[in-house]
């Protein structure tokens, strides 16, 4: 069968943890994805499964760290 395009925006922390795996278990039956995160996010990271667009924030990684 032909694998289809998805677009994955995921939100960060243990929600991310758990939709990893459903994203690379789909890049093996032949989609494509594409996952959009910020330029500064925890454990959003690339993979060479899918391929990552970032896309600009108005805050630094300790501003992130610091609001929580």
């Amino acid at each position: 069968s032909d694998g289809g395009k998805l677009l994955v925006v995921p939100i960060g922390g243990s929600h991310w943890l758990s939709m990893q795996l459903v994203v690379e278990k789909l890049t093996e039956r032949g989609h494509e994805v594409v996952v959009v995160i910020p330029e500064v996010s925890w454990r959003l990271g690339t993979s060479q499964a899918y391929t990552v667009k970032t896309y600009p924030v108005s805050y630094t990684l300790e501003e992130l760290d610091n609001s929580f």
